[in-house]
């Protein structure tokens, strides 16, 4: 760990890569993390249009062993774990008793344990709520601190983890993971990402996340692979429409409000947070989140105010510049009242009304539905 003369902050394994390589170091969710290399721009449309290397070591692994492990993992995620292949991946959700989302996460089915990846923001708050609500019927690791986790996303990422992996983890079906060798280590290998574009995330022991990032960086450079940070992941996933824990959703929001209703999986069984999504479901949802598309020179940013024929209906959680369409998009909450139909939207920008077209579905086509359908 760091110091700063505010508070300790973690580095990951690549912090030596990230300083060589020029980044600039911002503290996030506790960690001292690279926000961009060269710009958000370029390395955005990297990803979009070649490939791109991320290091999302912050994020929290909780493994869950015993007998009972998939079990407990029903009880306490939204996924269905149970009588899945060994293997899938789902994203669910951790609710509380009150139905709101404690955390969005993706939850693995491996041999011989279940894997719960959670947002590095929430990591210790997490393992406290899985420690409890797991009680003694699994054992409960948290190796966050054990794992280094990089994320090579884009077009030609099949071609570059080709280069330094088996082709069994380079084939994997999307969400989908296995076991196996990437740069000479041993490692886990899952069809998922963040971005919307075809990639995989990998994680290792702590120790071997350089050893793997460079094996990706020398196996990416003829390919127009660039090292990526959290600034165009941002921009990527905001694209995507991909919700944002604690921008998009928090431990106050419904999911049936964040559309998020595909996500719960369960229809029976003692699972926490059931009663209060069957009251949700049956009252039905107060608010929506939508999407929209402003004017190029509008940049709509978290709090700014929604409007519909000049009242006010709603706020913007998640905002900025689409780097792909070259305008203003974001994610708002509008009150259920006001969804209905395209027209007479506006966020409010600096005391003027910029026009505000709602958008159906994702701002730009996600290239993984080329592969196979998201199952949303």
């Amino acid at each position: 760990m760091s110091h700063d003369s505010e508070q300790q902050l973690y580095r990951t394994a690549l912090y030596d890569r990230h300083a060589a390589a020029g980044a600039k170091m911002v503290p996030f969710a506790g960690w001292e993390m690279p926000i961009q290399y060269s710009s958000i721009l370029e390395e955005h449309t990297a990803v979009r249009e070649k490939a791109g290397l991320f290091d999302v070591s912050h994020m929290g692994e909780v493994i869950l062993s015993g007998p009972d492990r998939e079990r407990i993992a029903d009880r306490i995620t939204t996924a269905r774990i149970e009588g899945t292949e060994k293997g899938e991946v789902q994203y669910a959700l951790l609710m509380n008793e009150q139905g709101g989302i404690v955390d969005d996460i993706l939850v693995y089915n491996l041999p011989d344990s279940v894997l719960l990846v959670v947002n590095g923001a929430n990591w210790k708050k997490d393992v406290e709520w899985i420690r409890r609500q797991a009680g003694d019927g699994a054992e409960v690791r948290d190796d966050s601190l054990a794992t280094s986790q990089v994320a090579l996303q884009g077009s030609r990422a099949p071609e570059i983890l080709a280069r330094t992996a088996e082709s069994a983890l380079v084939k994997l079906p999307y969400y989908r993971a296995a076991r196996g060798k990437v740069a000479g280590v041993d490692a886990l290998v899952s069809r998922t990402g963040y971005t919307g574009e075809r990639g995989y995330e990998i994680y290792v022991k702590w120790d071997d996340g350089p050893a793997v990032w460079d094996a990706l960086v020398e196996a990416g450079k003829d390919d127009g692979l660039r090292p990526v940070g959290l600034g165009a992941r941002d921009s990527l996933r905001l694209e995507m429409r991909y919700c944002l824990y604690g921008n998009d959703i928090s431990d106050t929001t419904s999911p049936l409000d964040a559309g998020l209703k595909w996500v719960v999986r369960k229809k029976d069984g003692d699972w926490v947070g059931r009663r209060a999504w069957e009251a949700a479901v049956e009252a039905g949802p107060k608010r929506k989140l939508l999407a929209f598309r402003l004017g190029p020179r509008d940049l709509p940013r978290h709090g700014y105010p929604v409007l519909k024929n000049g009242e006010r209906v709603g706020v913007v959680t998640s905002g900025g510049f689409s780097p792909t369409l070259k305008t203003g998009i974001a994610l708002a909450y509008v009150d259920a009242a006001a969804v209905k139909g395209k027209d007479g939207f506006a966020i409010e920008i600096r005391n003027r009304a910029a026009e505000a077209v709602k958008v159906k579905g994702s701002f730009v086509p996600s290239s993984v539905k080329d592969d196979e359908e998201e199952g949303q």
